[in-house]
């Protein structure tokens, strides 16, 4: 029996595509594994926002080529294959440092990789072309769902910030038509999931095609998706400010599975930093779309991605940043030290902010960014939730799931809730989760 290993680095758009290749290669007779020593192929879907992301995949790879080394002693083949925006933006340099990597696949072509596994049989292989036809129109039907699901809708970015390489890595701007969201998310629903989370490079850039020919927003494939039969919540992610419709803000209001959550990248809060990062929107234009969402959902939890030590950012600057901060308050966010990446117009810049300025900076923000967290988790103690219960929890006789708000909750249940929304009494705030106890039996959703 051939077994496959497929790994993933980075984000939900990696995440969905890594269970997509494990799709692609189950319907070529592959079960999949969690042992690396055992596969008979190894995927790794790889990340290229930030340099030690890219790293990590060299480091990894050279535990591979021993393993891959000991396997062939003992007469077994295997078949090491880099995927993702790493694949993309350095594939030759892939092959000449890593002489163990059998196929190099770019993320709009991995529908191809049984073909490529083949042809690595005669000669490396290198595919990072963007294909003509839809890679999601040869992709077999999902093999497996649970109680939640990421299903793309929307690939590519033609917003070129300074910083990022996705524009270079993953094209522009491509929009899945309607009738193929719902029909993944159809099939999701038979399958058991509850919860479908819309994600794309730049999500509600999304403009895919209705039943009319017509361009539809994101607001209106959310208010589409939650008709379907089964599904009790939509999230969606990753979004840009300046796509962020008047429409979206009232599906806020107005769709009740919408749940309460936005993750919204603001990366600065100085307009001169916004500006040279090519944002091409202000401090005070995040905060005024915030009082929007906020207005249309009050209870609405934010979270969003913040870069300091941009080239040529100020004590001023990062003063900014820490105000907007404050101003808003975030259930969560992500924070990091500005990555150069090849090929960026930032990278080219000669003012970059030493290391040890970085690392200051990152330490106070990220302390602020935490009490946020932790006041809005023990804030939560004493309320009750409904939470979608997702997976066992890490005790016996324990599960796990989220609240509307994204928060994750542990508390005592049988595991027959598994897949169900249950209301749960918070007690207790952790660290990284909250502690509950079931308050009745599940409710419907």
């Amino acid at each position: 029996m051939k077994k496959a290993f497929v790994k993933s680095y980075g984000c939900q758009m990696n995440a969905y595509d890594a269970a997509r290749m494990a799709d692609v290669l189950g319907a070529e007779g592959f079960t999949a594994t969690d042992s690396v020593e055992e596969a008979d192929v190894v995927v790794l879907n790889t990340c290229h926002i930030r340099e030690k992301a890219a790293e990590k995949v060299y480091s990894e790879l050279g535990r591979l080529r021993v393993l891959k080394s000991e396997r062939q002693a003992r007469g077994l083949d295997t078949r090491i294959v880099v995927a993702g925006c790493v694949a993309q933006a350095e594939g030759a340099e892939i092959q000449a440092r890593q002489p163990a990597v059998d196929v190099v696949v770019g993320p709009q072509s991995y529908h191809r990789l049984p073909d490529l596994l083949a042809r690595s049989r005669e000669r490396r292989v290198v595919d990072t072309d963007f294909p003509v036809e839809d890679k999601f129109t040869h992709l077999p039907r999902r093999r497996t769902s649970g109680p939640t699901a990421f299903l793309t809708v929307q690939e590519g970015c033609d917003k070129f910030c300074a910083f990022c390489v996705v524009p270079y890595t993953r094209g522009a701007e491509v929009s899945r038509p309607v009738a193929a969201v719902l029909a993944e998310a159809e099939k999701l629903a038979q399958g058991g999931t509850r919860e479908v989370t819309l994600i794309g490079q730049n999500v509600n850039g999304y403009h895919g095609l209705g039943p009319d020919g017509a361009p539809v927003g994101l607001a209106d494939l959310i208010r589409a998706v939650a008709k379907i039969p089964g599904l009790a919540r939509i999230r969606y992610t990753t979004s840009h400010p300046n796509d962020f419709d008047e429409a979206l803000v009232r599906a806020h209001a107005e769709v009740p599975a919408l749940m309460p959550y936005l993750h919204l990248p603001v990366q600065s809060g100085s307009d001169r930093i916004l500006a040279a990062m090519n944002r091409k929107h202000t401090g005070d234009q995040y905060r005024r779309l915030i009082d929007r969402v906020r207005a249309a959902r009050p209870d609405t939890a934010l979270s969003s991605d913040f870069i300091v030590g941009f080239p040529g950012e100020t004590d001023a600057d990062f003063a900014d940043t820490l105000r907007l901060v404050r101003d808003i308050g975030f259930e969560s966010a992500f924070s990091f030290k500005y990555s150069p990446r090849p090929g960026t117009p930032a990278a080219e810049r000669s003012d970059m902010v030493s290391e040890s300025v970085m690392a200051e900076r990152l330490a106070e923000l990220q302390a602020l960014l935490d009490a946020q967290r932790y006041a809005y988790q023990r804030a939560a103690v004493g309320q009750v939730f409904d939470v979608l219960v997702e997976k066992a929890g890490r005790r016996p006789g324990q599960v796990a799931g989220k609240t509307p708000h994204l928060l994750a909750v542990q508390f005592d249940a049988p595991l027959h809730h598994i897949g169900t929304i249950v209301p749960v009494r918070i007690v207790e705030a952790g660290t990284n989760s909250l502690f509950g106890q079931l308050a009745t039996e599940a409710v419907a959703a």
